[in-house]
């Protein structure tokens, strides 16, 4: 073997983890062999979704001083790694009010480890830590970069692949490794539904448009700003379109923190907000335990797991675990701790500690805020709404340590390695993983994984100056109007129904990864050819490639590929929460997974290179 081939596709942060682990492994390990790396990004190396390019109102959902690309005891980046906070400071950016420029000077202020910098300055410090990367792979490993897309992967009889480019280009790699990150859905019938009513009757309406997705954000611009705009979603990603249609049209915000005013430019559109529960998402709590910090779990453990799985081994003969019966009544209890510990200041004795009736009722009302409630009108779910939306505000200004409800939601953030253990390879029961995956995992993203508090002052102050609105409760639906050309959130809350008009429609949902439903190329081709299959439990896909616990991908025919790995999100099914970046000073299963498909990458080229050697030798 005179030059190995190894070809990564794509070179957002996953791809980048396999880069950083390349360095680590031949730093250990050095080998003779000359390695050629084929990097197929059409953009910056590093950054993925998170482009350089985009408007610095886009805010990182989680500090900056817990991200970071670099694993502990990095040969790259030291013992500690280099945070996103880190480099902010090392390169020269400070704070002005709510924005960041990098002056490389002592003006403005210092940023603190409690900032969420915005997105584009993450995609800036990806690039960087992929160019220093870069500089630390030894002399005989050569890097390309193809800035294209990859269409297909052609298995040959010698274990390695045809790589094909969407130019036409082809080439040989010895080892294949799928780090696509987000997909784009195919159509569905719904919005084709929509696309084809917004062009069909849109010489009712000048105005009507309808957006299956809000990215790239720019497409937002378009919206004229005396359109009424629906948007569908209130997650992370209504964040964004909300903040492109009232910041981002030099819309502004001030006053104090606890009290946020908005003045607005007059570009803005009017924005009405719904989703299949319309339940807030809840703001992330002030940082109370630092950098590395986490609650310890006394209930739910990896060991509690290990121990539900040996007990359904022996009752049934498999491993699989109810997650309605038997994970979340371990979860429930787990979070009732954290409650207390936070509500009395020390922490209960776990041997003793059972829930009281008002801890069980308080921890239900978390995960389930709608059980119980009755709404008489449409008005009194918007109350309803609002006074959610300022309780949690409250509690998040308390902190995660202070406040009960933050420090029993950061349970679910802080106890997802034992989650993991419960949930990835299909560890739940068929009927229980879809419940997990369609309502828990939901409701997860919705109290532990919010927005930045200032997003949700921010959207008290817009619903204050009249910008937005709530359009949707419990139940509510979409119907076209072809006569008007317009879009209607229709809701049945009282005895009359509620009627919202809008103009656009604009879909604010990232799309679960599938190759059933994914619309690259690569993703259709690869199916076709059978080298990859959905991973399914029983008749359940709950999404993802198929792998096995070596992250190599299964082909139609049940075998794993010995040369083609995937990791991060195109395996999120298989595996569970697989868009985090690592956090500073732990091992994050980030890295661990890159880590485990480059030991088996170079240490296949090492043995092989081994038995050439053997070879001629003997003769």
């Amino acid at each position: 073997m005179e030059t190995a081939r190894i070809t990564i596709i794509g070179m957002g942060p996953r791809g980048l983890s396999i880069l950083e682990r390349m360095v680590e492994h031949l730093h250990a390990h050095p080998m003779s062999l000359d390695i050629k790396v084929d990097i197929v990004e059409p953009g910056e190396c590093g950054q993925g979704s998170h482009s350089a390019h985009q408007p610095d109102h886009l805010l990182t959902n989680t500090v900056a001083s817990q991200v970071s690309i670099f694993a502990q005891d990095s040969v790259v980046a030291g013992r500690d790694g280099i945070s996103l906070t880190q480099w902010a400071r090392l390169v020269g950016y400070r704070k002005f009010g709510n924005r960041y420029f990098q002056v490389k000077n002592s003006s403005g202020d210092e940023i603190s480890d409690h900032d969420h910098l915005p997105r584009d300055m993450l995609g800036e410090y990806l690039t960087w830590a992929f160019d220093l990367v870069v500089r630390f792979l030894p002399k005989n490993v050569r890097i390309e970069h193809h800035r294209r897309r990859a269409t297909d992967l052609i298995a040959l009889e010698s274990g390695g692949f045809t790589v094909c480019l969407d130019n036409g280009f082809q080439y040989h790699a010895d080892q294949v490794v799928i780090a696509t990150g987000h997909g784009t859905r195919t159509p569905t019938p719904s919005d084709l539904a929509f696309d084809t009513f917004a062009r069909s009757a849109g010489r009712m309406n000048s105005r009507l448009s309808f957006h299956s997705s809000p990215y790239p954000i720019h497409g937002l611009d378009t919206i004229p700003a005396a359109a009424t705009v629906a948007v569908q979603g209130l997650g992370l990603t209504a964040y964004d379109v909300i903040s492109a249609l009232t910041i981002g049209r030099g819309g502004h915000f001030f006053g104090e923190k606890a009290k946020l005013l908005y003045r607005p430019s007059g570009r803005e559109p009017k924005i009405l907000l719904f989703s299949r529960n319309c339940l807030p998402f809840a703001a992330r709590g002030t940082n109370q335990k630092g950098i590395a910090g986490r609650h310890r779990a006394r209930f739910f453990t990896v060991d509690a797991v290990k121990a539900l799985q040996a007990r359904a081994l022996a009752r049934s003969g498999n491993l699989q675990l109810d997650f309605v019966e038997e994970v979340l009544p371990l979860i429930e209890k787990e979070m009732a701790y954290a409650y207390r510990a936070a509500q009395t200041g020390s922490d209960p004795e776990a041997a003793t500690f059972h829930p009281t009736a008002a801890e069980r009722l308080a921890i239900s009302k978390l995960l389930n805020p709608l059980e119980g409630e009755e709404f008489s009108s449409f008005e009194s779910f918007r109350r309803f709404f609002r006074a959610l939306v300022e309780t949690d505000l409250a509690e998040a200004n308390k902190g995660n340590l202070t406040s009960p409800v933050k420090a029993a939601t950061d349970v679910l953030r802080d106890t997802r390695e034992a989650l993991r253990t419960a949930v990835e390879f299909a560890g739940l029961t068929p009927a229980s993983h879809r419940v997990y995956v369609e309502d828990f995992v939901a409701t997860t993203n919705r109290i532990s994984f919010g927005p930045p508090r200032r997003r949700n002052a921010e959207l008290l102050a817009l619903m204050d100056a009249g910008v937005l609105d709530i359009a949707g409760g419990p139940g509510n639906q979409v119907v076209t109007d072809a006569g008007s050309g317009h879009f209607w959130i229709v809701n049945q809350l009282g005895d009359e129904p509620v009627r919202h008009v809008a103009d656009v429609l604009v879909i604010a949902r990232l799309d679960p990864y599938s190759p059933q439903t994914d619309a690259s190329a690569l993703t259709k081709n690869l199916v076709g050819r059978g080298i990859v299959r959905p991973h399914v439990n029983g008749t359940y896909h709950p999404g993802g490639l198929d792998i096995n616990h070596d992250m190599q991908v299964i082909g139609g025919s049940g075998k794993p590929h010995k040369n083609l790995w995937a990791l991060g999100f195109p395996v999120e099914g298989p595996h569970f929460y697989t868009h985090a970046l690592p956090r500073p000073l732990m091992n994050a299963r980030f890295t661990q997974d890159a880590h485990r498909c480059v030991a088996q990458m170079l240490g296949k080229l090492a043995q092989a290179l081994k038995n050439d050697e053997m070879y001629l030798e003997g003769t």
